[in-house]
């Protein structure tokens, strides 16, 4: 974990609360964080962190294709790299456009949404994070969506009472602590990065490592990016501006294992999270983690894991 740590002391975090929303069901909207939404805090960096808070109800998100996450009252779900995404009540119906609701309030300079139908009520606050340094090295390597229960964890009650004051302020349209907002923006993505790292098991770990080192970062970056490329330690070396020996000695000897070798774990990792999330066909995902075959494929994730994708995904289904 202090490699996580060494790598979130050099981003310089800002950002706060941007919308505030109600909605009842049935609702469904569209939603991405735009540079608008994050003025006054523009010229924009390179990345936006986007995050959703529940304060009351319940809401379903998805991300892509991929399965929706239940998030209860009292939970945040962070986007690393400010995916698009639906999130409602119900997801099956066609989302609106969560931009097309917004209503400006000029007292408190959030964003108002009130939406939906006569049912339950779910009440979030919709945040970002904006960063004057690059976020690649570490925001590449995590998850599109990552989900935190503020109640849980060494800082919870701080955080609790911190929001409890932002929903006083907001309520009352007086925002008199902008630069609290910020403060528990920034502590709530390092707590949800460190939740998910303390899920990971001890062998998915090793990239952390990496993260000091300027050209193994690099590298590590390109492999999650595009797990699918047909990479050789060659041209890893030859994208970080490196020797192949320089870089394969490097890598391997901070992430504690060769180029192709982490590769080849890293693919399978991306494929059981694919069969687990989607219901993609298997020759699909064989291709979109960088198989030619899907023969070849089952062959190399029942070699990792002990069973043939198909029967595994079923086992995760049961």
């Amino acid at each position: 974990m202090e490699a996580s740590l060494d790598v979130l002391r050099t981003i310089h975090l800002t950002g706060g609360i941007f919308l505030d929303a109600e909605f009842t069901a049935p609702w469904c909207v569209a939603a991405q964080v735009t540079p608008e939404d994050c003025h006054p805090f523009t010229p924009l960096p390179k990345g936006i962190i986007a995050y959703h808070y529940v304060s009351a109800g319940r809401l379903l998100l998805r991300v892509g294709d991929g399965l929706p996450l239940e998030v209860p009252a009292g939970h945040l779900v962070v986007l690393p790299r400010n995916d698009p995404h639906v999130l409602g009540s119900h997801l099956d119906c066609p989302p609106v456009s969560a931009e097309g609701l917004m209503q400006a309030t000029v007292e408190s300079g959030i964003a108002r949404i009130v939406y939906g139908g006569q049912g339950e009520t779910t009440r979030i606050w919709c945040g970002f994070l904006l960063s004057d340094t690059t976020t690649d090295p570490l925001v590449g390597l995590l998850p599109s969506v990552m989900t935190l229960d503020v109640a849980q964890g060494a800082a919870g009650a701080w955080i609790e009472s911190s929001f409890r004051l932002a929903t006083h302020e907001l309520a009352t349209g007086e925002v008199r602590s902008p630069a609290l907002l910020s403060r528990l923006a920034e502590l709530l993505f390092i707590e949800a990065v460190h939740c998910y790292l303390a899920s990971l098991p001890p062998e998915q770990l090793g990239w952390l490592g990496g993260l000091r080192n300027p050209f193994v970062s690099r590298g590590l970056a390109l492999l999650h990016d595009r797990p699918s490329h047909h990479w050789t330690t060659e041209a890893l070396a030859r994208e970080v501006g490196l020797s192949r020996s320089a870089f394969a000695e490097r890598f391997t000897e901070l992430v504690g294992a060769p180029p192709m070798r982490y590769l080849a774990g890293l693919r399978m990792q991306v494929a059981a999270r694919r069969l687990r999330e989607s219901q993609d066909p298997i020759v699909l995902i064989a291709e979109q983690v960088g198989y030619e075959s899907e023969a070849s494929f089952s062959k190399a994730f029942k070699r990792t894991f002990g069973t043939p994708p198909a029967t595994w995904r079923r086992v995760g289904e049961a």
